[in-house]
């Protein structure tokens, strides 16, 4: 007999959930006194375009409110990932205005080991943390800045590259 895949059911919020939940929502990353807003240079600093950016920090804003709500680990997209990586270097606002005040919790970036076990670890737990982001929210991650398992954790080759003194040329896909 074919086991049935029932979809998973929408969690009721709590009302500290609700209270966490716009408080992360309308933490300001950006700083309105910056010449070069976070905002702006996440968008140069990954080739992306203001608007994916500006989706890219409100993803990372329900990622770190699932991770406050969940008691086991979680892992983000890589563009998820991205906007948390440059959140860290902005020392002030992570640890004492997001961590210290907003979420009044210290919240770690564990990077991957490497190997095998490690790589299934990470695959099962972006798995969670898309289950976790279709019971809260109420709809699925979106697939641009969410993709699949496949896609997330299909080997790639990263390096970074000074676009002012080399050219880029996107190979075709296979």
């Amino acid at each position: 007999m074919k086991e049935i895949d029932i979809p998973p059911q929408l969690i009721s919020w709590t009302t500290d959930q609700t209270l966490l939940w716009n408080k992360i929502k309308s933490f300001e990353i950006d700083d309105p006194q910056a010449s070069l807003a976070f905002s702006d240079r996440l968008a140069r600093e990954n080739g992306w375009t203001l608007d994916f950016a500006l989706r890219a920090i409100d993803e990372y804003k329900k990622f770190i409110f699932l991770i406050c709500v969940s008691n086991l680990p979680l892992t983000p997209s890589d563009q998820v990932d991205q906007v948390w990586h440059l959140h860290l270097l902005y020392t002030y606002s992570y640890w004492k205005e997001l961590c210290g005040s907003v979420l009044q919790r210290e919240i770690h970036h564990g990077p991957t080991k490497g190997g095998n076990q490690e790589k299934s670890k990470f695959n099962d737990w972006y798995t969670r943390t898309l289950e976790l982001y279709q019971q809260y929210f109420g709809y699925s991650a979106p697939a641009d800045l969410w993709p699949s398992n496949q896609k997330r954790f299909k080997p790639e080759k990263f390096q970074r590259v000074n676009r002012d003194i080399y050219w880029l040329i996107k190979k075709p896909f296979k």
